[in-house]
């Protein structure tokens, strides 16, 4: 073409200032071009973001192959958030075919750099041995380092591994300490497998009333074996328990449910 991408998009905003409906090009064009001028002078944040304009088609025509080239860019700069959308680039193969071992490597940058949904994201592939061999050890690994940082899933993923003791000892007061964590910032599988330790009695003392509550919200968000574990507990209840349990599900729904503070 002979024209940097800049120069590309200024041109195009300028023929649509003629041709687009009281010859104003819209915001998204005008942030194209800003953005555009950005990267081409090596900002790594704004090639990440003009890659994500390319990726849905916000201001430029939707590019794929110009997304990723504009992502690499970043990545190569050391832009955490650029290697981590790489990552799952290849992971996923989109726009690239799908390739385990190099999504491990950008996940790995990534992670290297602290990022929290990285680390996850590169336990993950440790647990299932993809692009690395499986290593239950490396997962615990990486998914502390994820779940000490507040991420979510990490938090109830490291409760799966010590609840069936994969990669640790098995430890369930320990499993119980990260279901915690997860289910308060509202994920709905640590709330129902929360509820599921103290059914048992696994990790804290037996207790249907926390039980059933714990299951309660996670059925209302639609988890179906919440559910059934909920109604099976109940069985088991007496009448005044179940009220009990009903009160303590209100106040659990206002401080762990959907309408609290969103989450990972």
């Amino acid at each position: 073409m002979g024209l940097t991408i800049f120069a590309y998009l200024v041109s195009a905003a300028e023929e649509l200032e003629v041709t687009k409906k009281d010859d104003v090009p819209t915001f998204a064009e005008k942030n194209a071009v800003i953005t555009a001028n950005a990267a081409e002078q090596g900002d790594a944040s704004a090639q990440f973001k003009l890659g994500l304009m390319y990726d849905h088609g916000y201001g430029v025509p939707e590019d794929g192959a110009e997304a990723m080239r504009w992502f690499r860019m970043a990545a190569e700069r050391g832009l955490d958030s650029a290697q981590f959308k790489l990552g799952n680039m290849y992971a996923d193969g989109e726009g690239v075919p799908e390739d385990n071992v190099e999504a491990v490597r950008w996940f790995r940058m990534a992670a290297d750099q602290g990022l929290d949904s990285a680390q996850f994201k590169l336990g993950n592939m440790y647990a299932d041995g993809e692009g690395v061999p499986e290593d239950d050890a490396e997962a615990v690994r990486w998914y502390s380092m994820a779940a000490e940082q507040g991420y979510a899933s990490a938090q109830f993923n490291l409760g799966v591994m010590y609840a069936g003791g994969e990669g640790v000892p098995e430890d369930d007061a320990e499993a119980v300490r990260w279901y915690r964590m997860a289910a308060e910032q509202g994920h709905v599988p640590a709330q129902n497998n929360l509820g599921v330790m103290y059914a048992g009695g696994e990790g804290v003392p037996e207790d249907n009333v926390q039980a059933y509550a714990w299951y309660s919200i996670a059925a209302a968000q639609g988890d179906e074996v919440a559910k059934q574990n909920k109604e099976r507990t109940a069985k088991g209840m007496t009448r005044a328990q179940i009220a009990e349990a009903q009160k303590l599900s209100r106040k659990y729904w206002e401080t762990y449910g959907p309408n609290r503070k969103p989450t990972n």
